[in-house]
């Protein structure tokens, strides 16, 4: 063998080796718009990876610079189809060693989660609202799934729950042809930044009419008791410190308001509710433990949150008629405003997201399986059945925003997992 034939054939034995050779890792490192990787504990995975991404913060200027954007990622198989985690907040749970979404451990897939643009570690340096949009988010995680499709060429299934079961929803609106499944668990589509469908939903629907009206005797009760509990709430508050935008008063109507919606959210029985004649610690305690003062503080984590349903993903409002000479409050009306969004700022809200979702889901053959639970009251605002074959949904009887494929009845589970299959090995 010559010289020229010996070279090309250890060029050509070389290359051979580092391409079967080369790690989960050296993939992730490859990708252009990754900037590092980082090792993860796992216990269910064989290897996890906490993945920083580099996206523009606006997509159409480039001047205002990138933000990094964790993402993690668990490995099964190159083989096997991926999940990717829209999540709708910060996404700390993904580095937990046990954590696996339901679908993915269902159908041994790979599993992608990735944080929302404006949570946690995935927040420009210079806060800018305006970019802070169902479309740029989108984005992001079509850049991500596109990138990473590099090394899992397999089918994708986009899930996410609540916040981030309305992101599996816009992204799919967005980019159609991204993944071949969505799953979105109890996801809301608001029309209007105080939709209006909520109140109504709590008042005359969820649970029994006997169950209601407990409910609505406690409020009254803990409005009339105010005087007495506003001091235990005070002290709670400072010890916690929390701080508002509105007085402790009116944080303690607020409290009363949130109550039953967050009773019903997260389905409690309405059992834990103390009788008539109860002290005002157990009244208190009642209150705080479901609808507590934390939720109404000026600023936390999730506050990027209620910029956004200000701008285009709406939220509920409350019906403050039945405790009107009991509240603090003049009105409950702009309290999203009043009580969350930044003070130095105003936000409209506009329903361009709603309209073009609500199309697409008439007009799409995507498949699209949906969760709820029937006395959540996000369910108020569930997508309306379009008729179309492939968009599925199921309502989890008497479930809250808990509703999971693993809650529902066993007949019900095997149909949704049937369904399930058949998209995913067709």
């Amino acid at each position: 063998m010559n010289k020229i034939a010996i070279i090309v054939s250890l060029l050509l034995f070389g290359s051979s080796f580092t391409s079967g050779a080369q790690t989960l890792r050296e993939k992730l490192i490859a990708i252009p718009s990754v900037v590092s990787v980082e090792d993860m504990e796992s216990t269910v995975f064989t290897e996890k990876y906490l993945v920083t991404f580099e996206h523009y913060v606006d997509y159409n200027d480039y001047s205002y610079g990138k933000f990094t954007q964790r993402v993690f990622v668990s490995h099964v198989d190159y083989d096997s189809s991926t999940v990717v985690v829209t999540e709708g907040y910060g996404a700390q749970y993904g580095a937990n060693p046990r954590y696996r979404e339901e679908f993915s451990r269902l159908f041994n897939t790979n599993l992608v989660v990735v944080e929302h643009r404006y949570f946690l570690d995935s927040t420009p340096k210079e806060v800018n609202w305006d970019f802070l949009t169902a479309e740029y988010s989108a984005r992001d995680l079509h850049e991500v799934v596109t990138a990473m499709k590099s090394i899992y060429p397999k089918k994708w299934i986009a899930t996410g729950i609540s916040k981030g079961g309305q992101t599996v929803t816009l992204y799919r609106t967005f980019y159609p042809d991204d993944v071949d499944i969505s799953v979105p668990y109890v996801a809301p589509l608001c029309r209007d930044v105080e939709d209006g469908r909520h109140e109504p939903f709590i008042a005359d629907y969820c649970g029994t009419p006997e169950q209601r009206q407990t409910i609505k005797d406690f409020q009254i009760t803990a409005l009339k008791h105010k005087k007495a509990i506003v001091p235990l709430l005070d002290s709670m508050a400072k010890a916690d410190n929390l701080n508002f935008n509105v007085s402790i008063e009116e944080v303690y109507d607020y409290c009363v308001l949130e109550f039953p919606f967050a009773l019903w959210q997260w389905g409690t029985p309405v059992s834990v509710i103390p009788p008539k004649g109860a002290s005002d610690r157990e009244i208190f305690k009642c209150l705080v433990t479901i609808a507590g003062p934390d939720y109404f503080v000026s600023w936390s984590p999730t506050s990027s949150f209620f910029v956004q349903a200000a701008k285009e993903l709406g939220y509920y409002g409350y019906d403050t008629k039945p405790f009107k000479k009991w509240l603090t409050i003049k009105s409950a009306k702009g309290y999203l405003a009043t009580l969350f969004l930044p003070q130095d700022k105003e936000f409209r809200f506009d329903d361009t997201l709603y309209k073009k979702i609500s199309s697409f889901l008439k007009t799409t053959d995507a498949k699209m399986l949906f969760i709820y639970g029937q006395f959540d009251p996000w369910s108020a605002v569930k997508i309306d059945d379009p008729g179309t074959d492939n968009i599925k949904i199921f309502i989890d009887p008497e479930g809250s925003h808990r509703a999971r494929i693993g809650t529902f009845p066993e007949e019900t589970q095997a149909e949704i997992k049937a369904i399930l299959s058949r998209w995913l090995y067709e």
